[in-house]
């Protein structure tokens, strides 16, 4: 799943994909900084490309739960 994103960015800006790839690495470098323990690691596990890691409904559910929505 990274390599698609990194391989969207490229296209979609059109930057190398080096430089896309350190965009990419960049954002989610900053989103497991400020996300909850938690949601950072299914955020791992989502990149990485591994279902078993609750996906994206699990991680959104876990920021609305950050907001009091759940």
């Amino acid at each position: 799943m990274m390599q698609e994103l990194i391989n969207q960015v490229a296209q979609r800006t059109g930057i190398p994909a080096e430089k896309a790839q350190t965009a990419v690495d960049t954002i989610v470098g900053y989103l497991k900084e400020r996300l909850p323990d938690q949601v950072s690691s299914q955020l791992d596990n989502i990149v990485a490309g591994k279902e078993g890691g609750g996906g994206l409904g699990d991680a959104a559910r876990n920021l609305g739960g950050m907001f009091g929505k759940k």
